[in-house]
Formats: C-alpha cells, structure tokens, sequence
C-alpha cells in the first residue's frame, strides 16, 4: 500500500509516495545526512545539497562495488574450499573403495 512520506535530506524536504515501510525510509535518510554531516561543516556551507548529494551517492556507489566484490570473493573461495574438500573426500573414498570391495565379495562366497 502505497503511503506519502515525507524525509528530510541535506537540509531540504523530500515528499515521497513509497510502499516502504516509513521508519526504514527514515533510516536510510538519516544515512545520507550522518555522511553528510561527516564531510564536516565547511563543505555542507560551501556546497549545494545536489553536490553533498553526488558525493554520498558516489561513496554509497563505491562501497556498494566493494560489497559485491567482497561478496564474489568469498563466493569463490567457497567454491574453492568446497570444491577441495570433496576432491579429498573422493580420494579417501577411492582409497577405501578396493577394501570395502574385498569385503563384499568375502562375505558373498
């Protein structure tokens, strides 16, 4: 259900129609204005809210690139981790297989 909600972002009021829920829009906004409070009070004078924007889009943007990095890394490096520890487990299953063979057959006869 589709509800207005209104957010204040660098210093000016957003109206908004969403079917977020209210309180998480709220915190993403105050997100976006810890960051730009963060670049420090002669910026947030000295620069329009559209260029304290860009510059908290861009470094969301940036850590959002390495987030999916980071996330591709590991992905990989569980496949790999997997991928080894089923080798070893087929090995010592091979290694096994002769033995357990010689068994059934002595207990077949």
């Amino acid at each position: 259900m589709k509800r207005t909600v209104t957010l204040e972002i660098a210093g000016s009021r957003y109206r908004m129609s969403s079917d977020a829920d209210e309180a998480h829009l709220v915190r993403l906004a105050d997100l976006i204005n810890d960051r730009i409070a963060a670049l420090g009070p002669k910026v947030v004078r000295t620069t329009t809210p559209q260029q304290l924007l860009a510059v908290v889009a861009l470094g969301l943007a940036d850590e959002l690139v390495q987030s999916e990095q980071r996330r591709k890394d590991v992905e990989r490096a569980t496949v790999e981790t997997v991928g080894r520890a089923l080798s070893r487990i087929d090995e010592e299953l091979s290694r096994l297989e002769p033995e357990g063979a010689a068994t059934a057959a002595r207990d077949r006869a």
